[in-house]
């Protein structure tokens, strides 16, 4: 009998009517049945077979029948006590906890987002990273917090605690992860933004990238050790708590084993490493000064962010209060009437705090990619000055009007040469250059241009040169046809990359000696020449003769375009008219009144099929007659 009066178990009270009854709480029980299904008696107050539990004080008054079933009868671990310090301050903490993540999603979104083109080397998802551990936290915090209440309630703990306790303590791998991250990305950071000033600033070889390697594999090796001690284990032992003999040998030891004790410890080094890895960030991309010992500690502290200061000091106070409840029973989180003082303010407040100062820094600090665009855009700014360029947008109507007009104060420094190259000449002309060319400048219709007889284009040319010898432009096959249209021996020279300069300004042009009139009547003349051409064709039945050649109309156009604009140094009016009506006469001589005999001499060029393009281009400089 002492043996089980320590152990807090009673005997049936001997009251019943007879020997097989028993009074409990003022209910009668059979004491046959009671033994049969091997139920005790507690001193708490329950009735117990180690698979069903009742309450049986008070006012729970339950009562058995012969097949051993229990009527009107409360669960012992049913809440049914009202909530105390534990649960009403862990109802406040997991508010906050649940409101945090509504922020940290709104971040994530911020931060995020990519405006500019994915590289290998900064990917998005590792900004991300520290935005996923902090959902991972509040998420493991609220839960944690939630828990607490039937904590406080349950007159037996049972599966409350345990769901309290294993989130409390699968916070800290992902605390710990969430600052890291942090840490990790604020060094690559400033890596990419020094990298995008200067390409080559860290092409010298050095320890940094060997280090960065190593530092995550490091940290997540430790991280998921301390994981892997702490969070797989049975927590059903924690639970017996149910009387003090129960909880000093059951419970105690459970908390306060060896593997706590070495998790907490591995969390240390975690926060060790941490601690380097900023140190280290600072070292490799902030200037340091050349001082003292004091002046270089004054240094890091003052180059290292703020906000991860404080969140290494937070979860120093959450690290160290681990490593104490893993050695004091007084103080652990998993002693279910313990000091609620010390869980929530060294337990919970830190992680509540550091994902806090992270969120609102991170509605401070602006979205990455945006930032480095607008660092871009300062540096475009800078060099725009130091250029000359006015950096300010043009106006909406200016840019309507100029349609070839372009902003050269982008992101892009190749479009800002360019436009630059225009602008002095030399480049692409655009299409109103072209325009431009072709109403200012005069061509010389009265003669050839003495410069084409020595055989070598002028350095000083018209602008039609300048489009001609465009550098950018594709190159057009062509073929020599000299020794057919030039029976005289004169040989044509193709314009080279060398001869070619800038475009003659509009006060050159203006100043040369030509008729402008007769540029009207050129183009008059040949647009005459192209339309009866075409009607020509359609009439005479010769049109599929002409797409079996390797061309239509449209490249006639195309071609006479190009003559047009090469007319100044190749070409006399003469010379493109005979031209046109040999082509017409050779496959429909009646309709304009010549005969066949007048074409003979380019029977033999039109019967090798060659292209209307290439033979604009081989009459440059030619005296074909009518």
């Amino acid at each position: 009998m002492p043996l089980f009066q320590v152990r807090e178990l009673l005997q049936f009270p001997e009251n019943g009517d007879n020997a097989t009854d028993t009074v409990i709480n003022n209910i009668h029980f059979n004491l046959t049945a009671l033994n049969y299904f091997n139920y005790t008696l507690y001193s708490n107050g329950t009735l117990s077979n180690g698979s069903n539990c009742w309450l049986s004080f008070d006012m729970y008054q339950p009562s058995i029948l012969s097949n051993g079933t229990f009527i009107n009868a409360t669960s012992c671990y049913f809440p049914i006590n009202g909530l105390e310090a534990r649960g009403s301050v862990g109802i406040a903490f997991a508010s906050m906890f649940g409101a945090t993540i509504v922020f940290t999603l709104i971040n994530l979104r911020k931060h995020g987002k990519t405006f500019l083109p994915l590289e290998k080397r900064w990917r998005a998802v590792g900004r991300r990273w520290q935005w996923y551990w902090m959902l991972f936290v509040a998420a493991c915090g609220m839960i944690s917090c939630f828990m607490s209440i039937d904590v406080d309630r349950s007159y037996l703990q049972g599966i409350a605690l345990s769901l309290q306790s294993l989130f409390y303590y699968l916070l800290l791998p992902g605390l710990l992860a969430a600052v890291w991250e942090g840490v990790r990305h604020w060094g690559s950071w400033q890596e990419r933004q020094i990298c995008d000033r200067d390409t080559f600033a860290f092409s010298e070889a050095s320890t940094r990238e060997t280090q960065e390697f190593y530092l995550p594999l490091i940290f997540y090796f430790f991280a998921w050790l301390n994981f892997f001690l702490v969070i797989p284990r049975n927590w059903n032992s924690i639970q017996k708590q149910g009387n003090q003999d129960q909880t000093m040998s059951i419970a105690k030891p459970s908390a306060t084993d060896g593997r706590f004790k070495a998790g907490s410890i591995i969390a240390v080094v975690c926060l060790a490493v941490i601690c380097y890895s900023l140190w280290h960030s600072v070292y490799r991309y902030k200037q340091q000064p050349v001082k003292p010992l004091f002046r270089s500690i004054t240094f890091y502290l003052s180059s290292a962010p703020l906000k991860y200061c404080i969140c290494i000091i937070l979860t120093g106070l959450r690290v160290g209060f681990g490593v104490a409840s893993s050695f004091s029973w007084d103080i652990s989180p998993a002693k279910y009437d313990g000091n609620a003082g010390w869980l929530y303010g060294l337990g919970y407040a830190p992680p509540l705090l550091i994902i806090t100062v992270l969120n609102i820094w991170g509605y401070i600090d602006p979205n990455e990619d945006r930032a480095l665009i607008e660092q871009r855009r300062e540096r475009g700014h800078a060099a725009d000055a130091e250029l000359g360029i006015p950096g300010m947008r043009k106006p909406a109507w200016w840019r309507r009007l100029r349609s070839d007009f372009q902003h050269v104060s982008s992101n892009d420094p190749n479009a800002r040469l360019k436009a630059m190259t225009m602008e002095i000449g030399g480049g692409r002309p655009t299409q109103r250059n072209l325009e431009r060319y072709i109403e200012m400048g005069t061509i010389s219709a009265g003669k050839t241009n003495p410069e084409d007889k020595s055989g070598g284009p002028s350095d000083t040319g018209s602008p039609s040169n300048a489009i001609s010898n465009d550098p950018y432009a594709e190159p057009i096959a062509k073929v020599n046809t000299s020794t057919l249209l030039n029976p005289t021996g004169r040989t044509m020279r193709s314009p080279s990359r060398s001869s070619s300069h800038a475009t003659l300004s509009s006060e050159e042009t203006l100043t040369q000696t030509q008729q402008p009139q007769k540029v009207r009547k050129i183009l008059f003349g040949v647009s005459v020449h192209i339309i009866v051409i075409y009607y020509s064709l359609l009439h005479s039945g010769k049109f599929g003769e002409i797409q079996a050649l390797g061309f239509k109309e449209k490249s006639l156009v195309t071609a006479v375009d190009h003559d047009t604009r090469e007319w100044e140094r190749t070409r006399t009016r003469n010379d493109y008219q005979s031209y046109i009506y040999a082509y017409a006469a050779h496959y429909f001589p009646a309709r304009l009144g010549r005969s066949t005999k007048s074409t003979t001499k380019f029977s033999t060029l039109f019967d090798k099929k060659v292209p209307i393009i290439v033979l604009a281009s081989s009459f440059r400089g030619t005296g074909v007659n009518k």
